[in-house]
């Protein structure tokens, strides 16, 4: 059934990842002792949802029609292996992009009154921004991710707009703690990405894909992933000893996951194992990221 191969399509498994960013805005909101209405809560979800399949199914069609997706071990493409059509894909890109985009603007509408016009017009811009830079990744000529600025850019847009960006949504406020939540969603993304494309290394040079693993080399993006992992965990601590209450404390069990994947990563010798490994360190982060949010509901 075609429904089967648009599920593959959207990767299901990347949206946890996606879901931390907001679960660590309304963490750190409840932190902060805010109070803010569980239906910004879902349309952040929601917009977050839309825009990460939309970058999956981007991916998948950029990848596709480029041709860099001919050399893997596993036929989990769909535009490459034919099972969906350049077309179809093209439909679901755009689709995904409008539900994204009214989601989004549902959000902006529940957060601000509308004599806000800056704030309004400041988080459309960022909006739309969010749907280009989720497109552009793979699709088109000046494909970042082909460039070797995947990790940017999801820093950005993980972290710094994700995390922030939903604080403010959900508090109409800035505060401090939102740079270590930051950080550490926006490390742990990079570190996700960065085993991604360590695992895809041999295929990505073939295809002449420049992503930052391949500049680097496979040594040294081990270190690059050794560097992200010990940020993340730095910009952990810190929130948690700012966080007013021990029992945050709790919220660092699933980094042990993290610190033993720097082992892992350290040892192995076989690229196609890290896939395992970037699935770990995905589940990690959303799992401390809801386990704050959910302390923050229970004190």
């Amino acid at each position: 059934m075609k429904l089967v191969y648009w599920i593959k399509a959207a990767r299901l498994r990347t949206l946890p990842l996606a879901f931390s960013c907001i679960l660590m805005g309304a963490a750190i909101a409840k932190i902060c002792s805010f109070e803010f209405s569980i239906i910004k809560l879902i349309l952040a979800l929601f917009t977050t949802l839309f825009l990460q399949i939309l970058s999956n199914f981007a991916n998948d069609y950029g990848d596709g029609i480029k041709g860099s997706d001919q050399y893997r071990q596993t036929n989990d493409r769909m535009v490459q292996t034919g099972k969906i059509s350049k077309k179809e894909m093209k439909k679901g890109i755009i689709i995904m992009s409008i539900s994204g985009f009214f989601s989004g603007l549902l959000l902006i509408f529940f957060s601000f009154p509308l004599e806000d016009t800056y704030k309004i017009l400041l988080f459309l811009v960022l909006g739309v921004l969010a749907i280009v830079a989720a497109i552009k990744y793979t699709v088109g000529r000046a494909a970042y991710g082909y460039y070797g600025l995947g990790d940017l850019f999801v820093f950005l847009f993980f972290g710094i707009v994700g995390v922030f960006g939903s604080f403010f949504l959900f508090t109409q406020e800035i505060n401090i703690l939102a740079v270590p939540g930051s950080l550490y969603i926006g490390s742990l993304s990079c570190a996700v990405l960065n085993l991604n494309n360590m695992r895809d290394i041999e295929n990505d040079i073939k295809s002449n894909k420049q992503t930052f693993a391949v500049l680097l080399g496979q040594k040294k993006s081990k270190i690059y992933h050794y560097f992200l992992i010990i940020t993340a965990f730095i910009s952990l601590v810190f929130l948690l000893i700012n966080s007013g209450n021990k029992l945050y404390y709790l919220s660092i069990l699933p980094f042990v996951i993290c610190l033993i994947n720097i082992l892992s990563v350290y040892k192995n010798k076989n690229p196609q194992d890290l896939d395992g490994e970037l699935k770990k360190v995905a589940l990690s982060c959303f799992i401390t990221s809801l386990m704050l949010y959910v302390t923050g509901i229970i004190i």
